[in-house]
């Protein structure tokens, strides 16, 4: 697709803006939820990038501004690849395993906005040695 207007450009970058901001976390003050993804080379072999778009687009989507998508390295658990974890300011955080992207959507609903973490989901993973 080629831009032929200014206006078309300003389209693009308007209707990007929210992805933008999911990542990078800008102008927003107070409590932020940090939904970090396992980036290894083991989790984007079995489609860490399509989940990380994924909650990109499911918190445009939901219009949910209070969250931080992070890309990470190696979280050390590669069987259980992608691994997503989300920390939620003054809770315990939380690691969900094998977060394809048809799960994202369950996950920012139940868990990012009715607080409820799909236990099913989730892994043991000791916190204190990551």
């Amino acid at each position: 697709m080629a831009i032929k207007t200014l206006e078309e450009l300003q389209k693009i970058r308007e209707d990007n803006k929210s992805r933008v901001h999911l990542r990078h976390g800008e102008d927003y003050k107070g409590d932020q939820i940090q939904i970090l993804v396992g980036m290894g080379t083991c989790g984007i072999a079995v489609g860490a990038r399509e989940t990380l778009s994924a909650f990109l687009d499911e918190l445009a989507k939901q219009q949910v501004d209070n969250v931080k998508v992070v890309p990470v390295g190696c979280i050390g658990y590669c069987q259980m690849e992608p691994i997503v974890m989300i920390h939620i300011p003054d809770e315990k955080p939380c690691a969900y395993g094998k977060v394809t992207k048809d799960k994202v959507a369950g996950i920012v609903q139940n868990h990012i906005i009715g607080n409820k973490p799909l236990r099913e989901m989730m892994i043991d993973v000791d916190f204190e040695r990551i």
